[in-house]
């Protein structure tokens, strides 16, 4: 997504994760990574939760996931990937462009 970014942002979205992580992982890795958007970190796993994509077998992780969430705060777009696979770029700017 990093690389992404300014694309995301020219169509006047907000890009942020949301990980697992306590407060100080999830700082370093915005350090460790270079990341230029924000990294929220939901150790008690409550927005995971609300968003149903704790980790298979519940493990403690949020599944690599993407919502687009319209100005009404209703979620227009979602995709749940495998832990090893992300949705395109290309595929969420699309869904970006259509609200």
């Amino acid at each position: 997504m990093q690389n992404n970014y300014d694309k995301i942002k020219a169509t006047g979205a907000e890009l942020f994760a949301i990980s697992s992580d306590n407060v100080n992982s999830s700082k370093s890795t915005v350090q460790d990574r270079g990341l230029t958007f924000p990294v929220l970190a939901d150790f008690d796993l409550n927005v995971i939760k609300a968003y149903n994509v704790v980790g298979l077998d519940n493990i403690r992780i949020a599944q690599a996931s993407s919502f687009v969430i319209g100005m009404d705060g209703k979620i227009t777009w979602v995709t749940i990937d495998e832990w090893d696979q992300r949705t395109p770029t290309d595929e969420i700017l699309t869904a970006l462009e259509d609200l």
